[in-house]
């Protein structure tokens, strides 16, 4: 311990490092956000479910094309503001109180509000003529009308989860994003389904939970930052420029980020016709499933990740990286090993006419290895103000996917897609974890992380193995590998169990075991 923490020592515990009380309250929050990202992707399979058994191939295709159309514009349209909030209100409300910070919000909200308002009267406008582009012949202007009208409030939705996630305790967060929204959308969706609505119908009966969730963001977020009861709104010419210099550049890769699977949705749509759009969106589901559990770890971390960057704490921003990737490894990598074996089985659940996405399946599940495998460096990029670099790293998978799909997606439809999006998959997060490590000069991987690697994939693919052998590559099989992974869980359970505290007090940052790295700035 150095001297600059030994009166802190002294005193009971090292400097920063919370009460007991707190440390327990990570703790809770930790195990929070897992539950909301298994609760989370189980009702997200039982959307695709609902969507791809009630509206086919052709159907699904279309509303999948409807979501992206959505997500993209709203990505474009946030400006970058989301990311934005996760690194300025944190800063803010630690440096300046949290009355201060308030001032952040009109900042972050009126220019997004205002870009996504035109967006969505220029979509009004130019549905009749984009729609038969988009949809091609399976759905009129009417869906494209309703899926840009949606835009302004999904754009605000999204920005309030931001701060949500920095001003309330992160269980409030996983209550909205991870129940509230997907719970109440298969139950909608379902609704629709079920009294014969269309397409129209259907999306709408997808939207209305965002509109819910929107209200409850501003009731949550009101009460923290003092809003209505003091607190200032009004920012100084210095909030406005400090903020946008560093979201302005996060932008375009926000865009990309949050589009990557529906960018290939919508190419897949109008250059091989909506019912590969179909297969392509029902495979990308899958693979978006597996990033639940990095997800519901990830949401803990960002806000501390931003401290510890500003502060100049690269070397604990390091090791909380390394122990966070570490453990979605071993969250993530098995559901990407089983998606890879048996796809067929997967897409079984869909219907017969989705199993010649198993193909895509295993293209995708293999690149999703990599990406797992690296961690999510990109907030390692974006909590330490190198928004440049990530975008730089995020158009270069852009231009790979868009390229190489416009050459594979005419000929090979869901399957071209899927290589296109896995090269651009690869090239992005090769490219961010380089800058990474420029940024953060301490290592991003341990002997933990490969350990953890090579026992995850031996243990799955010996029970994948198994599977194969005892029923194929369709739901027998998958049955067969899940059960002996159960019964292989529950006899390691308790003997990892001291191991999974400790790794969870450590990524929330709670840990006095992290006593080892120095608690001043890092040189």
């Amino acid at each position: 311990m150095t001297a600059a923490t030994a009166p802190a020592a002294s005193s009971g515990r090292a400097a920063g490092q919370p009460d007991e009380a707190e440390r327990r309250d990570s703790v809770r929050s930790g195990v929070a956000g897992l539950i909301g990202a298994a609760t989370s992707g189980l009702f997200g399979f039982l959307l695709a479910v609902v969507i791809t058994r009630g509206y086919g191939p052709a159907g699904s295709g279309v509303f999948f094309a409807a979501i992206g159309v959505i997500t993209v514009a709203t990505a474009v349209c946030t400006l970058g503001a989301e990311t934005g909030l996760l690194w300025a209100l944190p800063r803010r409300r630690s440096a300046a109180g949290r009355g201060d910070a308030a001032r952040v919000l009109p900042v972050a909200l009126l220019p997004p509000f205002l870009v996504a308002a035109m967006v969505a009267l220029a979509g009004l406008l130019a549905a009749d003529s984009l729609a038969p582009r988009v949809f091609g012949p399976a759905a009129g202007p009417e869906l494209l009308a309703v899926s840009f009208a949606a835009v302004p409030v999904v754009v605000l939705l999204t920005l309030l989860l931001a701060a949500l996630r920095c001003v309330r305790p992160i269980r409030a967060y996983v209550s909205v994003q991870f129940f509230l929204l997907p719970v109440a959308r298969p139950a909608l969706v379902g609704v629709a389904v079920l009294v014969g609505g269309g397409l129209v119908a259907g999306v709408s009966a997808w939207l209305v939970p965002a509109a819910l969730a929107l209200l409850v963001c501003l009731a949550l977020v009101a009460g923290p930052l003092r809003i209505g009861r003091g607190a200032g709104l009004r920012p100084g010419r210095r909030d406005w420029s400090t903020f946008w210099r560093f979201a302005l550049p996060r932008a375009v890769s926000a865009a990309i980020d949050a589009g990557n699977l529906w960018i290939g949705v919508l190419l897949t749509s109008a250059l091989a016709g909506a019912e590969e759009a179909g297969v392509f969106g029902a495979v990308g589901r899958y693979v978006l499933a597996g990033q639940l559990a990095v997800q519901g770890l990830r949401v803990t971390v960002s806000p501390r990740l931003s401290r510890l960057l500003g502060a100049g704490r690269t070397a604990l921003a390091a090791a909380v990286h390394r122990q966070l990737t570490t453990w979605g490894l071993v969250l993530s990598w098995p559901v990407y090993l089983l998606l890879a074996v048996f796809g067929v089985g997967f897409l079984e659940l869909f219907g017969p006419g989705f199993t010649a996405g198993t193909t895509a399946m295993t293209v995708l599940a293999l690149a999703m290895l990599a990406q797992t495998g690296v961690g999510n460096v990109q907030s390692l990029l974006l909590m330490g103000g190198r928004s440049g670099l990530h975008l730089t790293a995020t158009l270069g998978g852009l231009l790979v996917t868009v390229s190489l799909g416009l050459v594979l997606i005419p000929g090979h439809g869901a399957t071209g897609a899927a290589m296109a999006w896995a090269a651009g998959i690869l090239t992005e997060n090769l490219t961010a974890v380089t800058c990474a490590w420029l940024v953060v000069r301490h290592p991003l991987v341990d002997g933990a992380m490969v350990r953890a690697a090579v026992i995850t994939v031996a243990v799955v693919g010996g029970a994948a193995a198994v599977g194969v052998l005892v029923g194929g590559r369709g739901m027998p099989g998958l049955l067969a590998a899940v059960a002996v992974l159960a019964v292989g869980a529950a006899g390691a359970l308790p003997r990892i169990r001291p191991g999974i505290q400790a790794s969870l007090r450590q990524i929330r940052g709670r840990e006095s075991a992290t006593a080892g790295l120095p608690d001043q700035k890092d040189r």
